[in-house]
């Protein structure tokens, strides 16, 4: 058995931007965007993991795949385990999760982390790209990924460290993390039934559970920069680069 769901988990919820899937770039809703980059991928099958029913409907209506979830999942990996373990269990053995709030992510960024995982023995598996600008480093909206050795187009490398606060001297071997892991399902499944850890909490980003359990986080090295919405100046952003 060697098949590839992509899984996007997304909620309405948010936080610092309260009902972004359902934002419109170019009169498509930002989650539809996303959906449709997975599609173009021809990875695999695509599903949205989602708490709200209009985020459901409107992935349905569209003619995609959507599945209810639990409320009171603390991270979009739990949320993907849901889906994985009552949906698609015995039928896939890797699961990738693709943030819901990255429209403009290319598919060739999707099919080559799946290469990478095909072709290497890890746990997790990640995507990230050089920084563009100083400015990203003391951006805490952007998540860093250090890596000792130096990445290149075709390697796949273990992480170091992930971070948002630059935790290192130098700038040597940082680079802009991309918001999407390929698991295993052994390792997803794993994952999930660990507890939240000490750096997860303190630094709000759920990677830091696998690294404190040691589990392997390889990264791969990107050529596009996919941006994030996290803001409303995200998406003023965003929408200019998508016209």
């Amino acid at each position: 058995m060697k098949n590839t769901a992509i899984i996007i988990p997304t909620r309405l919820g948010a936080s610092r931007f309260p009902n972004k899937p359902l934002e419109k770039i170019n009169n498509i809703p930002m989650i539809i965007h996303v959906v449709n980059r997975a599609k173009e991928s021809k990875v695999g099958e695509v599903f949205v993991a989602t708490p709200d029913q209009e985020i459901f409907d409107l992935v349905n209506k569209n003619g995609d795949k959507a599945i209810l979830t639990n409320q009171d999942h603390s991270s979009g990996s739990d949320r993907i385990y849901e889906v994985y373990s009552k949906k698609l269990k015995n039928n896939f053995d890797l699961i990738i999760n693709l943030q819901g709030d990255m429209p403009n992510i290319k598919p060739d960024t999707i099919l080559k982390l799946k290469n990478f995982m095909r072709s290497d023995n890890c746990d997790i598996g990640t995507m990230a790209s050089h920084i563009k600008n100083k400015n990203e480093i003391s951006d805490t909206n952007i998540v860093k990924v250090y890596i000792e050795e130096k990445l290149k187009e075709n390697n796949f490398l273990a992480a170091n460290d992930f971070f948002r606060t630059k935790k290192i001297s130098s700038n040597e071997g940082i680079y802009h993390h991309i918001g999407i892991y390929a698991f295993t399902n052994a390792a997803l499944t794993k994952y999930v039934k660990l507890s939240r850890s000490k750096l997860e909490i303190e630094r709000n980003l759920e990677q830091m559970r696998a690294m404190e359990n040691n589990l392997i986080i390889k990264v791969g090295l990107c050529n596009s920069n996919p941006l994030s919405v996290d803001t409303e100046q995200d998406l003023i952003k965003i929408r200019k680069e998508m016209n």
